[in-house]
């Protein structure tokens, strides 16, 4: 029997009795105990699949065993599962991407005014009826979930409280870049949920 202490001393730690944590051990790691399943944890503890005590390890192994996962640089992370709400940082202790100095000043568009900005591209059109109307589906797109959206979302939305659901779809964004060579450029995105 090869039994690894480490495996068998966390098993141990998290709840499992001693005697079947130290048979869950033998020849297996977390990750090996994580992906078995239920009948093979029974056959390797050696109770039968009503028992009381098999539903209490397999409880342990879903809820605790690979709760933090390696990537590939060996790097350790939490599971989002596994943060607390006071965890996730809120208001002024939050990183703001838009205070980023690589990242170009973004700004939403007042939607009275995307007529006058937009003038200069000729995105006017008239639809079936013959009504002019701004064709704002020819600008490049940026999603919703960019985080430079989401927070301008979430700054708007301080502000005003009384914004309706998708309020932010359909509208526009103005994106001002500064670059040593070419100076200030200006481009306009149109958001959108996906693409």
């Amino acid at each position: 029997m090869a039994v690894k202490s480490s495996t068998k001393k966390r098993l141990i730690e998290l709840g499992i009795a001693e005697e079947h944590a130290h048979r869950l051990a033998d020849d297996a790691n977390l990750d090996a105990i994580k992906r078995m399943s239920r009948e093979q944890v029974a056959k390797k503890v050696g109770i039968e699949d009503g028992d009381s005590a098999l539903d209490q390890i397999m409880g342990v192994i879903s809820e605790h065993v690979g709760s933090r996962k390696r990537t590939k640089s060996n790097r350790i992370t939490i599971s989002r599962k596994a943060l607390l709400d006071e965890d996730i940082p809120r208001g002024d202790f939050r990183f703001n991407v838009l205070n980023h100095f690589l990242v170009p000043h973004h700004e939403l568009v007042p939607i009275e005014s995307e007529e006058t900005e937009l003038a200069p591209w000729g995105l006017k059109t008239s639809d079936v009826h013959g009504n002019n109307r701004l064709a704002k589906e020819l600008l490049p797109k940026i999603l919703i979930t960019d985080p430079a959206i989401q927070a301008i979302k979430e700054m708007e939305e301080l502000e005003n409280d009384e914004l309706p659901a998708g309020w932010l779809t359909n509208r526009i964004v103005r994106i001002q870049r500064y670059s040593r060579s070419a100076g200030s450029s200006v481009a306009f995105r149109l958001i959108v949920e996906s693409a």
